[in-house]
């Protein structure tokens, strides 16, 4: 029951977090509703179609997809609210991308998949919303922007979840809660930090230019040098 009501608040965070871009875009309710909900329910659709689970199980019942247009209309009547709270917005994204990562490897693990296939469901699972997001509003995915860590932490909190089950197969709840808040601390501390992972560096310096000489122009009859 506390799996469920966790998983509902993260759909709902998800999808506020895809609604305040579609306000930002500029986009009608529609364009904001079908942001928020894809963005909201897209990670678990895109975990459900990788291991055949058919129909997707966001799409069984009505409380995944009702959860996120209703986050998604009161982002549209209270987005100014919503924009001075960005920092919070951040802050449940994180748990809700920690919940996501471990609940997403489990699923996998459950379904018989192996522990390189179950780690990377559970991060697609945790990313899959938001890169959909960004698709949509043609913004470079945050995934690809080395502006803060994200698909790091729901990584390292699915390889937390399936390392401890091949460990203590029993113990269910506690690697969900012990993954999620991995995934949950590096993420925050990533934001708190600004944690970057390296980039290529502009110019190299091992390999120096080479700088061909000029080729002279060859002069033409009658003329002198200058």
């Amino acid at each position: 029951m506390l799996l469920q009501i966790l998983t509902i608040a993260g759909i709902a965070v998800f999808a506020a977090s895809g609604a305040v871009l579609g306000v930002r875009k500029d986009f009608d309710l529609w364009g904001i509703l079908t942001v928020a909900i894809l963005t909201g329910v897209g990670g678990g659709i895109l975990r459900d179609l990788l291991l055949g689970v058919t129909p997707p199980t966001s799409l069984q019942t009505w409380q995944p997809v009702a959860t996120a247009a209703i986050a998604g209309v009161v982002v549209f009547f209270f987005h100014p609210a919503f924009t001075e709270l960005r920092r919070t917005i951040l802050v449940l994204d994180a748990f809700g991308m920690g919940l996501f990562a471990t609940t997403g490897a489990s699923v996998a693990v459950g379904l018989h998949a192996s522990a390189l296939a179950s780690v990377l469901v559970g991060m697609l699972t945790a990313i899959g919303g938001g890169v959909i997001r960004d698709v949509l509003v043609n913004e470079v995915p945050l995934l690809l922007q080395p502006a803060d860590l994200y698909a790091v932490p729901a990584l390292v909190g699915a390889g937390v979840y399936v390392a401890g089950h091949a460990m203590f197969p029993s113990a269910h709840g506690v690697l969900l809660v012990a993954g999620a808040a991995m995934a949950t601390t590096l993420r925050l501390c990533g934001l708190a930090f600004r944690w970057r992972l390296p980039v290529a560096p502009r110019r190299t310096t091992v390999w120096p230019t080479l700088r061909l000489p000029r080729r002279r122009a060859e002069k033409r009859p009658g003329e002198v040098d200058s």
